[in-house]
C-alpha cells in the first residue's frame, strides 16, 4: 500500500482549526470541505485521462480528457459526507456512490446498512473517502466490499489517520490486488484508549452535523 502524506502548509493551517474544539459544526464543514479538495488535488494525480482534440481560437491541439468509465467518488456513510463537496469541487465530472457499514460488537460481523454502488465496478477508478482511519477496521472493510466487485484502481483519502491505523491497512491490503493508496493530511501521534485518534480532532461526524 503506497501512502501519500502531502506536506503544504494550507493544509497544517485548515487542520489546525479543524482540531480547535472552538471550532463550530458550520466552520468545521467548510474547513472539511476545503481540505478535502486540497488533498484532491494529490489524490487525482493518477487519474486516467485520455488524448481529446480541441481547436482553440488560434489552432487545432490535442489537450486530454477523463477516461471512461468515469471515476466513482465513494463517501463512507456517515462522516465521509462530508468531504463529499470538496472532492466534487475538483472531479465535478466523477460519479458518486454511497456506502455505509457497520460491525456488530459483539459478534464483529459486518453488516452494508447502505449501498448506493453500481453492481460491477470494473475497469472503475475509486475513491473512498472517510474524514479518519483511527484503527483502520472500517476502512478495510470498505475497501474489501469494493474490491469484490472489481474496482481495479482504489484511493482511500482521510483528513487524519493514526499509526495503528495505517499499519492495520498495511496489513491487511497486502498482497491484494489492485494496490491501494493512502492519501492522508496527517499523520497523528496514536490512538488512546477508546480508539480516539490523538491529539486528533474528536467525532469528526458529531462536529460536521452537530447530532449522534
Amino acid at each position: 500500500m503506497r501512502v501519500v502524506h502531502p506536506d503544504h502548509p494550507l493544509i497544517d493551517h485548515k487542520l489546525t482549526y479543524l482540531r480547535d474544539k472552538r471550532t463550530d459544526s458550520p466552520t468545521f464543514r467548510r474547513l472539511a470541505e476545503e481540505l478535502m479538495t486540497l488533498l484532491a488535488y494529490e489524490a487525482t494525480r493518477d487519474v486516467r485521462v485520455e488524448p481529446f482534440e480541441i481547436e482553440t481560437p488560434v489552432a487545432p491541439t490535442t489537450g486530454i480528457k477523463l477516461s471512461n468509465p468515469k471515476p466513482l467518488i465513494v463517501p463512507i456513510l456517515r462522516a465521509g459526507l462530508g468531504m463529499l463537496e470538496g472532492m466534487v469541487r475538483l472531479l465535478p465530472s466523477a460519479e458518486v456512490g454511497f456506502l455505509g457499514m457497520q460491525r456488530d460488537e459483539e459478534t464483529l460481523a459486518i453488516t452494508t446498512y447502505a449501498n448506493r454502488l453500481p453492481a460491477d465496478l470494473s475497469g472503475r477508478q475509486v475513491y473512498a473517502l472517510d474524514p479518519m482511519l483511527a484503527t483502520g477496521g472500517s476502512m478495510a472493510d470498505a475497501l474489501r466490499f469494493l474490491i469484490e466487485r472489481g474496482a481495479d484502481d482504489i484511493t482511500a483519502v482521510c483528513l487524519l489517520a493514526a499509526p495503528e491505523g495505517i499499519a492495520r491497512l498495511e496489513r491487511e491490503m497486502a498482497g491484494v490486488l489492485p494496490p491501494v493508496t493512502l492519501v492522508v493530511g496527517a499523520i497523528d501521534e496514536q490512538l488512546n484508549e477508546h480508539g480516539y485518534i490523538v491529539p486528533g480532532l474528536g467525532d469528526a461526524g458529531d462536529r460536521l452535523y452537530g447530532v449522534v
